[in-house]
């Protein structure tokens, strides 16, 4: 059984330090002095499987690092494996990573209640787990559950920053709600209430639930609609996004339309649901958006395309989702550096909890992390949809 408070101490202390890498060579599974065993589980197929192009970008980006030699001389080894956004796939994927392969830690593994189904059993193995794609909580929590560090914004900021919105431009809402039944959408749902303070009660007047194998939104979207709401805060992976942007557009609903950030993608949600549909949507960012013509010329988008096109040529390049694995790549690159030759797993995430002021390519702002605070990012960017492309709303 790991000592959590015997563990996180050991991690405020040695962060202090902020020793770079130690003299001695230590190795975890899965490393040697030529290469970093890594691995993860997508939704490759499934009710998420639009998630699956962050996964083929991690594995990509890799191809490019080890092209330029690797991280201080090791190539980094990427196994990714589809669990169907399945949790029960999830645990026997990770068993197979873990106890046959022989991975040092896992990466950028996608999904909220996958992860959460496979946490014990990490922290009793002592992998660490970096970076997963899930906003949840449950992973930036150093004092409980020092073995995983998120990367993304929290769902719960994304509802805190959603419920600022209404405040600041719609005080006289009657809010309805549509959210996943799971720690996804609850915790985004959290997030608004928490954001709207005493005020909650009386502006959120209708809400409605949906399971992540269900076949359609639509009866939840007419029931939300005839509750006489003028704001719809839609909280839904891609496909249930799509659907609910559309319905509430075929009623005729006039409602102020509120979007999660992990389901604005133009080709993945918006194009689905019809673009014409989506207009004046708002939603949250914090990267930089590949179709807003102002980034063109920037250098790291750029750079960006250029990767695309030599090792992802399959990929949108308009997808904002291949952007944050890119970034995630390159943060886990720069942990890797910090480590030296003390690639145990106690100092991968010993570094992975010593990001200061990271500058990340296409993020907007900097990254940081300390071993009391887990969350790297503290704020993000309105915007709305003019139906053909996302334009920063000026705060």
């Amino acid at each position: 059984m790991v000592n959590r408070a015997r563990f996180a101490a050991a991690l405020g202390v040695a962060v202090t330090i902020a020793l770079p890498a130690a003299a001695e060579k230590h190795y975890a599974p899965g490393i040697t002095d030529t290469e970093i065993k890594i691995g993860q589980t997508a939704p490759y197929s499934g009710p998420a499987s639009v998630v699956g192009t962050m996964a083929k970008g991690h594995v990509d980006y890799f191809k490019m690092i080890n092209d330029q030699g690797g991280v201080n001389g090791r190539k980094i080894t990427l196994i990714s494996l589809d669990d169907g956004f399945n949790p029960a796939k999830t645990v026997e994927q990770v068993r197979k990573m873990v106890e046959g392969d022989g991975i040092a830690f896992l990466f950028g593994s996608a999904g909220s209640a996958t992860n959460l189904v496979i946490r014990p059993y990490i922290e009793k193995m002592r992998v660490p787990l970096l970076f997963p794609i899930s906003g949840s909580r449950a992973f930036y929590d150093p004092a409980h559950h020092p073995w995983i560090i998120g990367w993304y914004p929290t769902y719960h900021l994304d509802g805190v920053m959603n419920a600022e919105y209404v405040l600041a431009h719609a005080p006289h809402a009657k809010v309805a709600i549509l959210y996943q039944n799971d720690e996804f959408g609850r915790e985004h749902e959290h997030g608004f209430r928490d954001g709207l303070g005493d005020k909650a009660k009386d502006l959120i007047i209708a809400e409605a639930t949906y399971e992540p194998f269900d076949p359609t939104v639509e009866s939840q979207v007419i029931q939300l609609q005839q509750s006489g709401a003028n704001v719809f805060y839609i909280i839904a992976l891609p496909k249930f996004a799509a659907q609910a942007i559309r319905k509430s557009s075929d009623l005729g609903w006039k409602a102020m339309r509120l979007l999660d950030y992990g389901a604005q993608s133009i080709t993945g949600t918006l194009m689905l649901a019809g673009l014409d549909r989506s207009k004046g949507i708002i939603s949250h960012i914090f990267i930089k958006d590949p179709k807003d013509p102002r980034w063109k010329d920037d250098p790291d988008m750029v750079a960006f395309h250029a990767w695309e096109k030599k090792y992802y040529r399959e990929a949108d390049p308009t997808d904002p989702n291949i952007i944050t694995a890119y970034g995630q790549g390159f943060t886990l690159v720069q942990v890797l550096k910090q480590c030296g030759d003390d690639l145990s797993r106690e100092n991968i995430v010993r570094q992975a909890a010593n990001l200061h002021d990271l500058q990340v390519p296409l993020i907007l702002g900097t990254l940081s992390t300390s071993p009391t605070d887990y969350e790297p990012f503290k704020s993000m960017h309105p915007m709305q949809f003019d139906g053909t492309r996302w334009q920063l709303i000026p705060e």
